[in-house]
C-alpha cells in the first residue's frame, strides 16, 4: 500500500471498531425505543389515549362500527391519502396500528384492490397478548428515561480513568457489560416494571464511561488535522440507531420484543472480542503497527500531548474556560433535540400516525443513515479546509455547529408544524437528524482541538451535563402527553426541541474559539503550540496525493 503513514491501515483497523462500538453503544440505549411499541398494550384499549385526527373519517366510523359490533375496538378498514402519495393503508384488527405490508403492496400497484390489502393485513397479536403491560405514558415515560437518570454521574470520570487506565480498558467493559445486561430485561420486565427501571439506570451508570474515554484514545493516536474524518466515527451511533428501528421492529413483528435484548447482548459479546484482540492505547503499544506509521503520527502530534501519568490536571482553568462552557452550551440544545427524536419517534408514529413495530422502526431508523452520511461529507470537506489553510479552525467548527444546531432545530420546527401530513413528518425528521452529524466536524472536534492532553475529561464535564436531557426530555414529553396523544401535544413537544437547538447553536456561532487553549500544556506557550499546527498543516499539504501515487 505504499509507505505514506496517509496509507497506512491501522488507524483504519482502530476507526472501523470505534464506529462498530459506537454502533453498539447506542443500540444499548435505544433498542426499548422500539421494543416498547411491542411491550405495551396499544392506547385505544385503555380509554382511547391514541388519536384519531389523523385518520380519514371512514375509518374511525368503521373501526368505530367494528368496535362497536364485536367489541375488539379497531376493524380492518383501508384508506386513502395518509400522507403517502394516496396510499392505501390498512389497520391490524387487535393493535388499531398500521400495517407496513399493506403500504409495501399499495406501492406495488395493487392500491385498488382492498381484498389484496385486507388479506395483507397482520393476523391479530393474541399469541402475545400475555406479553404485553398495561403501563401508561407517565410510566412509559419512565422505562425510557430511565437509562440517563444518572447517567451523566459517570462522564466526568469516564474521561478520568481513560487518562489512568487507558480507553481500551474503560470502553471495552463500559460498552461490554451494558449490552451484556440487555438480557435480563425480559424477565426483569414480567416480574415488576421497576426491575426493569433499575437495570435501565445500571446500563446508564456504566455506558456514562463510554463516551469521554473515547476522546483520550482520539487524542493519543489521530493528528490535529485528521481528528474531524476520524471522530466521523462517533456516527458509528447512528448506524447503530438506523440499523437497529427497522431491524427490532422485524423482531417484534416477527419473534416477539424479547429478542431484541437477547440479539443485542450476542453482538455486544462479538464487538467485544474484536475490540480486546485489536485495539491499543498508544501507537507505541500496537504490536503490529508499521514503524513509518507509528513516526508519523508521534512526530504530527508532538508535543500537544504529553505523559498523562505526570501530568497535573488544571482543574481551575478548565472550569473557567469560556470555550470550554461555550461547547457544553451548543451540545446541550443538539443532545436534547436529538435524544428527544432518537426516544419518542416511534411512539409518535404509533399513537398520531397508527404505524405498526415494522413501519415506526423502518421510518425512525431512516434518518440516522441521513446522519451519518452528512457527517462524512462534511468532515471529509472541513479537513480538506483546513490542510489548505483555506479556513481557520475555530471557522469551520462554527459552521458545521451552525448545520448542527440551528439547521436540526428549523426543520423540528418544521414536524411540529406537519400536523398529520406523514410524509412532511419523516422528511423532517430525516432532515433535522441528519444535521446532527456535523457534529462530528462542530462540538466533538472542537474539545479535542482545545485541549488535546485533556480532552477526555472536557468531553467528560460536557457529557455529564448534557446527559441530563436523555431523562428531562421523556419525562417532558410524558407530561405533556398524558391521555392526550394530539398533534397539538406533539407539536409543543418539538417546538420546545427546535427552539432549544436553534438558541443554543446561535450562541455557539457567536462565541465559540477552538485554538488551542494554554492550559493544554502550561510548559509550552499557546503561540507556540498554534506555530506547531500551523506547520504540520504545511507538511499535510506536501504529502497531499501521495497514497494515489503510491
Amino acid at each position: 500500500m505504499g509507505t505514506s503513514p496517509e496509507c497506512m491501515t491501522t488507524r483504519r483497523v482502530l476507526w472501523l471498531l470505534v464506529f462498530f462500538g459506537f454502533a453498539v453503544n447506542y443500540m444499548i440505549r435505544i433498542n426499548i425505543n422500539i421494543a416498547i411499541v411491542g411491550m405495551v398494550r396499544h392506547p385505544k384499549s385503555k380509554g382511547g389515549r391514541a388519536s384519531d385526527e389523523c385518520l380519514p373519517a371512514a375509518t374511525v366510523s368503521a373501526g368505530n362500527a367494528s368496535g362497536s359490533a364485536s367489541g375488539s375496538g379497531w376493524g380492518v378498514a383501508a384508506m386513502r391519502g395518509a400522507g403517502l402519495n394516496g396510499s392505501l393503508a390498512a389497520f391490524n384488527e387487535s393493535s388499531g396500528t398500521l400495517n407496513g405490508s399493506s403500504l409495501v403492496l399499495a406501492f406495488l400497484g395493487h392500491s385498488n384492490d382492498t381484498a389484496a390489502v385486507a388479506k395483507a393485513v397482520a393476523a391479530p397479536d393474541d399469541h402475545e397478548e400475555w406479553s404485553r403491560f398495561d403501563w401508561d405514558e407517565r410510566q412509559q415515560g419512565l422505562v425510557l428515561g430511565a437509562f440517563f437518570w444518572l447517567h451523566w454521574l459517570t462522564q466526568l470520570p469516564g474521561g478520568i480513568l481513560a487518562r489512568r487506565f487507558g480507553t481500551k480498558l474503560v470502553f471495552g467493559l463500559s460498552n461490554a457489560l451494558p449490552g451484556l445486561m440487555a438480557a435480563l430485561i425480559p424477565a426483569a420486565s414480567h416480574w415488576d416494571y421497576r426491575a426493569l427501571l433499575a437495570i435501565r439506570l445500571v446500563q446508564g451508570i456504566i455506558a456514562g464511561f463510554c463516551w469521554p474515554a473515547m476522546h483520550f484514545l482520539t487524542a493519543q493516536w489521530i493528528p490535529p488535522n485528521e481528528r474531524s474524518k476520524f471522530v466521523t466515527a462517533y456516527m458509528g451511533s447512528s448506524v447503530g440507531a438506523a440499523l437497529t428501528f427497522p431491524l427490532c421492529g422485524l423482531v417484534v413483528q416477527t419473534m416477539g420484543w424479547p429478542s431484541v435484548f437477547y440479539g443485542c447482548a450476542l453482538l455486544t459479546a462479538l464487538w467485544l472480542v474484536a475490540w480486546w484482540m485489536l485495539v491499543f492505547d498508544t501507537p507505541a503499544q500496537h504490536p503490529r503497527i508499521a514503524p513509518e506509521e507509528r513516526l508519523a503520527i508521534e512526530k504530527a502530534i508532538g508535543h500537544l500531548v504529553g505523559n498523562p501519568r505526570t501530568q497535573r490536571t488544571p482543574w481551575k482553568s478548565i472550569l473557567l474556560s469560556g470555550p470550554v462552557w461555550i461547547n457544553v452550551v451548543a451540545q446541550w440544545g443538539g443532545i436534547w433535540a436529538l435524544f428527544t427524536l432518537l426516544t419518542q419517534a416511534p411512539t409518535y408514529f404509533n399513537n398520531v400516525h397508527h404505524w405498526d413495530a415494522g413501519m415506526a422502526g423502518l421510518l425512525s431508523g431512516l434518518p440516522h443513515l441521513c446522519r451519518i452520511s452528512v457527517a462524512a461529507t462534511v468532515s471529509q470537506v472541513g479537513d480538506n479546509l483546513l490542510r489548505k489553510g483555506v479556513i481557520s479552525r475555530t471557522t469551520l467548527r462554527k459552521i458545521a455547529t451552525a448545520v448542527c444546531d440551528i439547521g436540526m432545530g428549523l426543520f423540528i420546527l418544521g414536524l411540529a408544524w406537519s400536523g398529520c401530513d406523514a410524509l412532511m413528518a419523516v422528511v423532517c425528521l430525516t432532515l433535522a437528524t441528519g444535521c446532527h452529524g456535523a457534529v462530528s466536524t462542530g462540538p466533538l472536534a472542537s474539545m479535542v482541538d482545545m485541549s488535546p492532553n485533556y480532552a477526555s475529561i472536557v468531553l467528560g464535564i460536557c457529557a455529564c451535563i448534557t446527559a441530563m436531557p436523555g431523562f428531562i426530555s421523556p419525562y417532558i414529553v410524558g407530561q405533556l402527553t398524558l391521555g392526550n396523544q394530539s398533534t397539538e401535544q406533539w407539536k409543543k413537544v418539538f417546538v420546545i426541541s427546535g427552539l432549544m437547538s436553534i438558541g443554543t447553536g446561535l450562541l455557539y456561532v457567536v462565541l465559540a474559539d477552538s485554538e488551542v487553549q494554554p492550559w493544554n500544556n502550561p510548559e509550552i506557550s499557546s503561540t507556540d503550540q498554534e506555530k506547531e499546527l500551523k506547520a504540520l498543516n504545511k507538511e499535510e499539504k506536501n504529502k497531499e496525493g501521495e497514497c494515489i501515487k503510491s
